[in-house]
């Protein structure tokens, strides 16, 4: 049985609704920074993640606090670079800056 042209038109991809509902109850940025933190063994490599102490999102700024004085020095002289690739991956609202400590 075919669907109607009505029916056709009432389906949208999974992605766009759930992005709509995180739109809609104001919750995307939130979503968004989640999904930073939960990403970061993949993005920053396992050497970093596993020196990360703490890491976290305040008014758009990425805090990382890290157990290694040379990885510091490391990802400090990176920061521009590192803040190219979580703006590509998770747009350019979920973090501007990052802080490293």
């Amino acid at each position: 049985m075919a669907k109607s042209s009505s029916e056709e038109g009432n389906t949208q991809h999974i992605g766009q609704a759930i992005q709509q509902l995180l739109n809609r109850y104001h919750i995307k940025g939130k979503f968004d920074e989640a999904n930073l933190l939960n990403s970061w063994e993949r993005l920053a490599g396992k050497p970093v993640a596993k020196r990360t102490k703490k890491l976290y999102i305040r008014g758009k700024v990425l805090f990382v606090e890290l157990d290694s004085p040379a990885m510091k020095n490391d990802l400090n002289l990176h920061k521009g670079q590192i803040v190219d690739i979580l703006q590509k991956e998770f747009g350019k609202d979920v973090v501007k800056e990052i802080v490293i400590m």
